[in-house]
């Protein structure tokens, strides 16, 4: 589930670990606070208001931030990990009082769990509660359900999952949300194609199918047209991109979208396919592909077998082998 994911991801940031959090690595930084707090001179700082030396066995902040930041540091996050870990580490070194215990949960505004087996996304994610992006590419989710959805978010990315309905998606999906990312999954139209409108997403600016098993150019486009907030589109990899007419056919449909497969729209592009969208019949509804073999590599030759049986007195041993491909 989602939740497991995250507690392992919190895991392995080491919040509460040595530089981070509390520890004997500084008390006694902790203890001033607190007697500050009730009215008595606090451990660190003297009279005239200026810092002491750090107590033996102890580090001081600016050497405890130097361990997570030097690159050499063992203690240095992996140059992948995002912005948003580097900086709850810090957290964890100045404010360590700010993500104990559940108030981590509202720090969070960006959570990237990529590649980690999710298959469910479950209500735990709900504790976020100030989320705007969640991203779960290459993961195995085939379903998804917007009630465990946090309202705030605003981009979603799917991508490399497993996703084949969007019916569950769209019962109460994220109104704000302005990129959905639904690349290489199993969708397939028109079933989908009703899940694509102002209806469920009337803030969308960004929408990703690719590669999916999307057919109907003429219905998608009708959905899609809905979208008046939306900007950018990838279509590329579906069925329906290989109609001749395709690219053209969509840029004289959608009049506000900028860009088309990471291609951006320009005006001469408008003008050369301005009125293709009122001839829907040169929108054909079969592409003709051809694929060549040249060389099939690893099956034996069926010819140079029987060459070497020809004048034997054995009987003719005749080969034959069906070989199959997909694509």
């Amino acid at each position: 589930s989602i939740s497991a994911a995250f507690r392992e991801h919190l895991k392995r940031l080491g919040l509460q670990d040595f530089p981070c959090g509390r520890g004997s690595w500084n008390k006694s930084r902790f203890d001033a606070r607190t007697s500050s707090r009730r009215g008595r001179p606090g451990l660190g700082t003297n009279r005239a208001g200026q810092e002491e030396a750090v107590p033996p066995g102890e580090e001081s902040p600016e050497a405890l931030m130097e361990m997570l930041s030097d690159r050499h540091s063992p203690w240095a996050l992996p140059p992948d990990r995002s912005p948003q870990d580097q900086r709850l580490r810090e957290m964890a070194v100045l404010t360590p009082e700010l993500i104990h215990g559940s108030k981590i949960f509202q720090v969070f505004r960006s959570l990237r769990i990529i590649g980690k087996g999710v298959e469910e996304v479950d209500e735990g994610l709900l504790q976020l509660e100030q989320l705007e992006e969640l991203i779960l590419s290459a993961n195995q989710i085939s379903r998804i359900s917007s009630a465990n959805l946090p309202r705030t978010l605003k981009v979603l990315e799917l991508c490399c999952n497993a996703v084949a309905d969007l019916q569950d998606l769209c019962a109460q999906p994220p109104p704000e949300l302005q990129h959905l990312g639904l690349g290489y999954n199993r969708l397939h139209g028109p079933s989908q194609d009703k899940y694509l409108t102002a209806d469920f997403w009337p803030n969308l600016v960004s929408l990703d199918l690719s590669f999916n098993n999307l057919t109907d150019l003429l219905g998608l486009v009708s959905q899609l047209s809905s979208l008046q907030k939306l900007r950018v589109l990838v279509l590329q990899g579906n069925p329906l991109a290989l109609i001749p007419t395709y690219r053209g056919f969509l840029v004289d449909s959608l009049p506000k979208l900028s860009i088309l497969d990471d291609i951006h729209i320009g005006p001469d592009e408008r003008h050369q396919f301005h009125g293709l969208a009122r001839q829907p019949e040169l929108i054909r509804s079969e592409a003709r592909v051809v694929v060549s073999i040249g060389e099939i590599k690893g099956v034996p030759d069926p010819s140079i077998r029987q060459q070497l049986e020809v004048g034997s007195e054995a009987p003719v041993i005749t080969y034959s082998y069906r070989v199959t491909y997909e694509f």
